[in-house]
């Protein structure tokens, strides 16, 4: 519970300076009022009442009279304790949301009932008199503006946390924990639940839960799901005891023996409970109408970010099975490829070698006067030899035999040999560290690599081409450039019918890496021509095959194009 706290200290140097003056006048005061305290105070009740002011209201407001002082005082205390009982009342004021204008109209009240008891005195003392009730709204004004700036800041900053903690929660658990923390603080609970029902509303499902601060051990969580029969109790804001019929409502079934008092909030979407915060105390602790506007209003802003991070988690986790379909089709691809050169291999391959055969040997057998015939065979069989090695050229392509049996240095080795064969252009090619790697880098290294190739040979008209695969610190990094005509990157990418670049960026990300590209037609981009394409992949550290379970990626990265600044190369 709310104890008095001690008044700041300007202005309890204050009250210390004018105390003894004070102290002795209101000792005066004390004892002109004694016989009439009774009466002054029923009159003073029953006005407020007349008012519309609400009996917490009344208490509170009772505490900061000159007559209350006066008591005070008179009870051998010093003006300070007075103080500390206006700051108390003033705050428990501005919790129960009652305008400090509506504060000083019912102190007014209180004057002009005093003013007539001090009618007819002499005029000395009730100049002292006056003086007195002068440097006594001076000093409670100032308290009561501290009490209510000290409720308002404390209200703010847990508004404050309830957004950093929206802001900075990466799932429902975690923004159920970090709202029910803030919560805690604010009521000074001794303990705390969050708990949402689950999509069959059958049963409730507990997020969070929370020591607060005075907590003196922490208890277990209460055991879940729990029955959802009590939707119709707590679709309503309760503040009641923790035992006897008020125990229906709580969800813990360990509070009643440990608690004695209860809040709960609900947080009701519509007209049906989605979910409750419950709060627990050693004492009673009915809150206060602003504490339960702040609750209902954090109830409504985690009901809403709850909503958010549900959808954020199904939105990931649909997400993680397109990622993994994507990955399974790539894996799927390569097992095709595979098969595919096989049977070209084995059936097609085999084929044209045996028809190759047959017509040398048909060759060596026409006579010599028939050399129009052999001519013809001749032009046959070397078309069969042409297409026996275009065979071999697409077999080495769909799956290439040196990335299998020797690894990425020899295959992009080949790659690069390849491109110089196909295209007058120097090609200069940096392979370090490269070791033997896990099957699904190494293929999607060699893809990539084999992709830029394609791209140059059919695109670039490049007179000059680097490629640099290196790997450090856990991480493999590509890098291609050239110095040809270059392309608009996202005129390439919006491309319905072209899926090179794109495909390059889907195979990195779905290994949690990261993809660059930056090139501009004629000259105009951060390069003076060509183009340039980065990738770096992280090297697991247990080496899995293509066949094996993919790993946890760790997220998508975004896809620069244009002239945004690239990495600086190796």
């Amino acid at each position: 519970m709310v104890q008095p706290a001690t008044v700041h200290s300007g202005l309890a140097d204050t009250a210390n300076i004018l105390s003894g003056q004070l102290r002795a006048q209101l000792g005066r005061l004390a004892r002109l009022l004694k016989p009439r305290a009774e009466a002054l105070d029923a009159r003073f009740s029953a006005r407020l009442q007349e008012l519309r002011f609400a009996p917490r209201e009344r208490s509170a407001l009772a505490a900061l009279t000159p007559g209350a002082a006066a008591r005070v005082v008179g009870r051998g205390a010093n003006l300070q304790t007075f103080l500390e009982q206006v700051e108390y009342n003033g705050r428990r004021l501005a919790k129960l949301n009652l305008p400090p204008g509506d504060v000083v109209r019912a102190l007014a009240e209180y004057d002009r009932l005093l003013a007539p008891l001090l009618t007819g005195l002499a005029g000395q003392v009730q100049r002292d008199y006056q003086w007195v009730r002068e440097q006594l709204q001076f000093l409670v004004t100032l308290t009561l503006n501290h009490a209510y700036y000290l409720v308002r800041e404390k209200e703010a900053q847990a508004f404050y946390e309830l957004f950093r903690v929206e802001l900075d929660a990466r799932n429902l658990e975690q923004l159920a924990r970090g709202a029910l923390q803030a919560l805690t603080r604010f009521s000074n609970a001794e303990e705390a639940h969050f708990f949402l029902l689950d999509q069959q509303r059958s049963a409730w499902v507990l997020k969070a839960t929370v020591p607060g601060p005075a907590a003196r051990s922490t208890a277990e969580p209460p055991p879940a799901p729990y029955a959802a029969a009590r939707n119709r109790q707590l679709l309503r804001p309760r503040s009641a005891r923790a035992v006897g019929r008020s125990a229906a409502s709580v969800l813990d079934p360990t509070w009643p023996e440990r608690f004695a008092w209860t809040w709960s909030v609900p947080l009701v979407s519509g007209r049906q409970v989605a979910g409750l915060m419950q709060f627990a105390f050693a004492k009673r602790y009915d809150w206060f109408p602003r504490e339960q506007e702040l609750l209902q209003a954090a109830a409504e802003r985690c009901l809403a970010a709850a909503e958010k991070a549900r959808l954020i988690e199904d939105l990931a986790a649909r997400e993680e099975q397109v990622r993994r379909l994507a990955e399974h089709m790539l894996h799927i691809e390569e097992v095709e490829r595979r098969r595919i050169s096989r049977e070209l291999h084995d059936e097609a391959g085999q084929s044209m070698l045996y028809i190759r055969l047959q017509l040398e040997m048909l060759e060596k057998e026409i006579p010599a006067e028939h050399q129009r015939w052999r001519s013809r065979l001749e032009g046959v069989r070397q078309v069969t030899e042409n297409t026996i090695l275009e065979t071999r050229r697409l077999i080495g392509a769909l799956s290439p035999a040196v990335l299998e049996q020797l690894g990425l240095a020899p295959a992009v080795r080949q790659l690069a040999n390849r491109l110089r064969q196909a295209y007058p252009c120097q090609v200069e090619l940096h392979l370090s560290h490269l070791e033997r790697l896990p099957k699904r880098i190494e293929t999607i290294v060699y893809r990539l690599v084999q992709e830029c190739c394609n791209n140059i040979l059919k695109h670039s008209r490049a007179s000059h081409v680097n490629i640099s695969v290196s790997s450090a610190d856990g991480i493999l990094r590509l890098s291609v450039e050239d110095d040809g005509v270059g392309f608009s990157v996202t005129e390439a990418l919006n491309k319905n019918d072209s899926f090179g670049l794109a495909g390059m960026r889907e195979r990195v990300t779905l290994l949690g890496g990261r993809f660059f590209v930056q090139s501009s037609p004629g000259g105009r981009g951060r390069i003076a021509s060509g183009a340039r394409i980065i990738a770096e992949l992280p090297i697991p550290r247990e080496r899995t095959d293509a066949e094996a379970e993919p790993p946890e990626f760790r997220r998508y990265v975004p896809f620069f194009e244009g002239r945004q600044p690239l990495p600086a190369a190796s």
